[in-house]
């Protein structure tokens, strides 16, 4: 069965993943570093992913500035360049610059889908820091978002290392298990309550992990929000909610995939392995949770390990063999 990877990440040396990142709680595995794209063949070979999808971290902070410019293309120049040495490995989702500098953000778009062929962008749940922090269904973005929504875009959702008020509660509670997820839910409610997510219905965003605590939250959110001012009816927010696409990474268990099973359609899940975040354990333990999951039903493991990722990406359909 073939396998495209929704969630891979690239790890430039600039991010420093080598060093210990104690106020994170999170350490990344040893044998994934440095991270190379030959790294990841290699990983993909032995994990059974035909083709992965790159994207960069969740970063949130930044500036405006031509040097934050200048970041955003290099790093999509490298990407295009493995593209072009791995075409049947990897595809990428565009980096961009610090999302409040607008006029950065609309010029990168244009150059990664028009000169680069990308196959999406990929966005933090919020940009900026503390009280700064502005999620990304804020009406200062519209520009932004009017631009992927007339290019039918795929953007990548990933939640940011946001830490709250007791960010690492245990030693085994990073930020990264614990907060990680919740971040990519409220940016996916903030997009929905604000109504962006009905505005630019045009914008295909996959969640990242399931979308983290949304299939449990959703129902709250339509119910509470509703009675706080939100223009949208209880039943309009979960239709909302139910237009994300999903991916499985580090979410591949009976219970997380029967509640997102019970509540969008099969064509909105996707594979995502979310290495080399994570070591080659871990993504086996999480894809032998999905196949036990799903056993006996070989359409919903080809749509959740292939076919779904090619309604999406259709360019890969002359690249992926036997698919």
């Amino acid at each position: 069965m073939v396998c495209i990877d929704v969630h891979h990440h690239f790890f430039p040396l600039s991010l420093q993943k080598d060093k210990p990142k104690a106020d994170l709680g999170w350490r990344t595995p040893a044998e994934n570093l440095p991270w190379t794209p030959e790294l990841s063949v290699k990983a993909m070979d032995d994990l059974g992913i035909d083709m992965a999808i790159l994207s960069l971290p969740a970063i949130p902070s930044g500036e405006i500035s031509q040097e934050n410019r200048s970041l955003a293309r290099e790093r999509n120049l490298y990407l295009f360049e493995v593209c072009k040495t791995y075409p049947r490995r990897y595809g990428f989702f565009a980096c961009i610059p610090f999302l409040h500098d607008i006029e950065g953000v609309l010029a990168e778009i244009a150059y990664a889908f028009d000169e680069l062929n990308a196959d999406g962008i990929s966005l933090a749940s919020s940009y900026g820091e503390g009280p700064e922090a502005v999620y990304i269904g804020d009406e200062r973005f519209d520009p932004i978002w009017a631009a992927l929504h007339h290019r039918k875009a795929v953007v990548f959702l990933h939640g940011t290392q946001t830490p709250c008020s007791t960010p690492i509660p245990h030693p085994f509670l990073g930020v990264p298990i614990t907060e990680v997820p919740n971040e990519t839910f409220k940016a996916a409610a903030h997009l929905v309550v604000s109504g962006r997510k009905r505005k630019y219905p045009d914008v295909k965003v996959i969640l990242a992990h399931m979308g983290g605590t949304l299939p449990s939250l959703a129902p709250r959110i339509a119910a509470l929000s509703s009675y706080m001012g939100c223009p949208l009816t209880p039943e309009e927010i979960l239709d909302d909610f139910r237009s994300f696409y999903f991916d499985t990474a580090l979410s591949s268990h009976e219970v997380t995939l029967t509640a997102i099973n019970n509540f969008v359609e099969p064509n909105r899940v996707l594979f995502g392995s979310d290495f080399p975040a994570v070591n080659r354990e871990t993504v086996n333990w999480y894809t032998k949770q999905l196949r036990q999951y799903a056993a006996g039903e070989e359409e919903k493991l080809d749509g959740i390990f292939c076919k779904n990722a090619l309604e999406l990406f259709p360019r890969l359909r002359n690249l992926i063999v036997d698919a």
